[in-house]
């Protein structure tokens, strides 16, 4: 039942979303193994002492890659139930969601050779 109170109503939304949140990173794979590179490259930023510019690109990134991923879920899941057997147009429709996830993966990819290549460069000089 839909709770029309303002304040009742948003805290709600936020448990619905955290625990949508969690079912993705404990049963989805592709996103425990983004969720794991997240954490990473999260461990990374401290040790190599990141920019605040730079954290602010690469938490945009890991949360670009994991929300396109979560919603690339959503959609498979969406088309399984509507259509449990191979259909080519399901199978379309699932693979441009994929192919979404990809360019956000690429993109953060990017990002992170750009912030890291030159840290782990110097990092092997200096030794």
């Amino acid at each position: 039942m839909k709770d029309n109170r303002f304040v009742k109503g948003r805290l709600k939304s936020v448990v619905y979303a955290f625990h949508g949140a969690y079912k993705l990173v404990i049963t989805e794979h592709s996103i425990m193994i983004q969720f794991t590179i997240g954490i990473l490259v999260t461990i990374a930023g401290f040790f190599f002492k990141i920019s605040a510019t730079e954290w602010l690109i690469q938490t945009l990134a890991i949360g670009l890659v994991l929300g396109i991923e979560g919603v690339n879920t959503a959609i498979e899941k969406i088309a399984d139930f509507i259509h449990p057997q191979y259909h080519e147009k399901i199978g379309f429709i699932k693979d441009i969601a994929a192919g979404a996830v990809f360019f956000a993966a690429l993109t953060a990819l990017c990002i992170g050779i750009m912030i890291y290549y030159p840290k782990v460069l110097l990092l092997f000089q200096l030794n």
